[in-house]
């Protein structure tokens, strides 16, 4: 069954990326039938993206976004229901990955992980349901963790912390709203084909081999595995689920 998202309004952060998990969620999303407000902090990158979906016959807006910064977010709801009159669907997707093992780690970095990956959920949600309850309950939040959220991975310290407190922040508010019919999961990818991967791989192939050699499915996956997994929980066909978490990994944790 064809997923349908006709008339509802996404907000995705993190979105500048052609080939970032941002833009795919928002692809998918759009060709569902979803009207998409995209964010970033690459602000003509972003712009660019919500230009590529509006060439693609769907209806999208964009405009640049720190996601650590509170005011912004209220600037953001503001500009999202000033375009399409309210929000349904919110991913929080913005984030970056500070890798370095604990010995290599300065507080600065320690700081800027949670910042940039915890404190920016923090603050998408707290935004987002004040929205949503505003219009009468109702809604869908997405928050991007990953399996560095679940397991251990060496040279992830600030990362993991970040991605794993994504997960239970998400469950936490997912029973908070649950009455109001506001749903709250997360989604943890493995290894994906995207920008970041790219340039990682570039820089250390015999990583890379290690990497894929260690997924079950036997290679990496693609943005558009995440956003499929998105468009999903966005939609009324996940309207029983709240306060999971989903692993597209191609079964890296199962091991």
């Amino acid at each position: 069954m064809m997923i349908d998202l006709k008339g509802k309004v996404a907000l995705v952060t993190g979105a500048a990326s052609a080939e970032g998990l941002g833009f795919a969620a928002a692809l998918k999303m759009a060709g569902q039938g979803a009207r998409l407000f995209l964010t970033d902090l690459n602000a003509e990158g972003v712009e660019a993206r919500a230009a590529d979906l509006r060439a693609a016959g769907h209806e999208a807006q964009a405009m640049g976004q720190d996601v650590t910064d509170e005011a912004a977010w209220a600037a953001t709801i503001d500009a999202v229901v000033s375009a399409f009159g309210r929000i349904d669907i919110l991913v929080n997707n913005a984030g970056i990955a500070v890798l370095k093992m604990m010995s290599e780690m300065t507080k600065a970095d320690w700081d800027r992980q949670l910042r940039v990956n915890l404190d920016s959920v923090y603050l998408g949600c707290k935004a987002g349901l004040d929205q949503m309850r505003k219009q009468g309950g109702g809604g869908s939040i997405v928050n991007l963790s990953s399996i560095a959220g679940l397991v251990g991975v060496p040279g992830t310290a600030a990362y993991a912390a970040s991605k794993g407190g994504v997960r239970l922040m998400t469950k936490a508010i997912a029973l908070e709203a649950a009455r109001e019919g506001i749903r709250v999961n997360s989604v943890h990818p493995g290894s994906i084909w995207t920008d970041m991967q790219k340039v990682a791989i570039a820089d250390n192939k015999e990583q890379f081999d290690i990497i894929e050699n260690a997924i079950p499915m036997g290679h990496l996956g693609q943005p558009e595995d995440i956003g499929a997994m998105v468009a999903f929980l966005a939609s009324d066909d996940a309207k029983y689920i709240t306060g999971a978490e989903f692993t597209v990994d191609g079964g890296m944790t199962a091991q």
